[in-house]
């Protein structure tokens, strides 16, 4: 697969809407919060919609396509102000960019406008450093961290530096490299219902090799894939501490 076109980055925002994803919001909620609040720390207004709910990609993926035109449609109009979108998940992101659009093939009027939607939608880590070209203080205790790019945001994202030029900024931080790093996991949302003899075999050599490197932290930056390696690293009786790629900057600008 080609690598995607990179987007077309704005200048730095007064304003944003985060959209939190349901893994985010039920698994890992303070990620969530560190995500916002190191939005804030760059002098940009973060607003929260309430109402927001799941970006539609297991129908998408399910072939229900019909019910995720229902979900794209109401979330668009939900985040309509003309400001980005900023999503802390690279598979979320990916659906709303590079998907929303296709669901309205044929539509001339409602594609048009998902693809105006699109064009301002930005996984968290890139709109940090392309957007908001962050800088981050590093105050925490050494430590050895190996990362995992997720399949949907390094391929249909194209974001694969994003994340590690934030890692590589904490200066006490030893980045451990992560063999077969940009094998996928297995998780994949539906396909680990679906195919779980394959997502289970992909998974256990991911757990494998994370546990090879040595490392004190698993880092990524889509909670699926966290939920996944974690679930396989315990099962293993691994004691490697897995966490969202936000909640760990915010630890370390914060020194806990």
């Amino acid at each position: 697969m080609s690598s995607p076109a990179p987007p077309r980055y704005p200048p730095k925002p007064r304003s944003v809407y985060f959209f939190g994803t349901c893994l985010m919001d039920v698994f890992h909620g303070r990620a969530g919060v560190a995500a916002v609040e190191l939005i804030e720390r760059e002098g940009v207004r973060v607003i929260y919609p309430q109402d927001q709910t799941c970006c539609g990609q297991p129908p998408f993926n399910s072939g229900y396509r019909q019910e995720a035109r229902r979900v794209a449609e109401a979330q668009m109009a939900l985040l309509a102000e003309p400001i980005p979108v900023v999503v802390p998940s690279g598979s979320c992101g990916a659906m709303m960019r590079a998907h929303y659009p296709r669901l309205f093939a044929g539509d001339p009027a409602r594609e048009a406008a998902a693809r105006a939607f699109s064009a301002r939608v930005f996984e968290w880590s890139e709109f940090m450093v392309n957007v908001l070209q962050a800088r981050l203080v590093d105050r925490g205790a050494p430590t050895r961290v190996t990362y995992h790019p997720s399949c949907h945001l390094l391929r249909e994202l194209g974001a694969g530096e994003e994340p590690l030029a934030l890692l590589r900024q904490l200066e006490r931080v030893e980045l451990v490299p992560l063999p077969q790093a940009e094998e996928c996991c297995g998780f994949g949302g539906t396909f680990s219902v679906k195919y779980d003899d394959i997502s289970g075999a992909m998974v256990a050599d991911k757990a494998e090799n994370v546990a090879g490197t040595g490392a004190a932290v698993l880092v990524s930056a889509d909670a699926g894939c966290l939920m996944n390696i974690g679930g396989a690293l315990a099962r293993r009786g691994q004691t490697i501490a897995v966490k969202p790629l936000a909640a760990f900057l915010k630890e370390r600008v914060d020194g806990t």
